[in-house]
């Protein structure tokens, strides 16, 4: 089939396929061979708030679920433990961080976004040896893989506003050296 006759769509991926980046798919989020064990154990966390705040769900059915899961070896059992048990224990102190940072009501927030701002706050408050970049950039690939076509935005926007809020000192050196914007 020549260039002329290949579809617009057919076009479309091969020059998509021709710029992906190495550890990355076509969509641009990681390969799962380029993922850290806590990266995966944000993945299963996440999966598991997500059937907390959808299904109603307790943290400890969750759990025994999740760790029975495909991959769950590969994860960092101990922050996937932490993030989901202390995500869901804390939720509405998490929501009070999150809300006034909010453009709409919390109920009309995706409950993906919604658990992945769950998990950036928690981490920033928890997760100390966690840098404030690497907390947001891994929120940002989450909403990129599991949540809606601009979800990452908006993640992104409000996660970066309680940085400055939850590590104004890390988030201040950071700027103060250029790394940050």
């Amino acid at each position: 089939m020549s260039t002329e006759e290949k579809s617009p769509d057919a076009a479309g991926s091969a020059a998509t396929a021709a710029v992906q980046q190495p550890g990355r798919t076509a969509t641009g989020a990681r390969k799962a061979s380029a993922k850290s064990s806590r990266s995966r154990a944000r993945e299963f966390a996440l999966q598991g708030l997500y059937q907390h705040l959808v299904g109603g769900n307790d943290a400890q059915a969750i759990d025994l679920f999740t760790r029975d899961l495909s991959g769950f070896h590969k994860a960092d059992s101990v922050h996937y433990d932490a993030l989901l048990h202390g995500c869901i224990t804390e939720g509405a102190e998490l929501d009070a961080l999150i809300v006034p940072l909010l453009d709409r009501k919390l109920a009309e927030i995706s409950p993906v976004e919604h658990s992945i701002m769950w998990i950036g706050a928690y981490e920033f408050k928890h997760a100390r040896d966690v840098p404030w970049r690497v907390v947001l950039n891994e929120c940002i690939e989450l909403a990129k893989e599991f949540g809606g076509t601009d979800g990452h935005k908006y993640v992104n926007a409000v996660l970066n506003g309680l940085a400055t809020t939850m590590r104004p000192a890390e988030v201040q050196a950071d700027k103060a050296s250029g790394k940050a914007r």
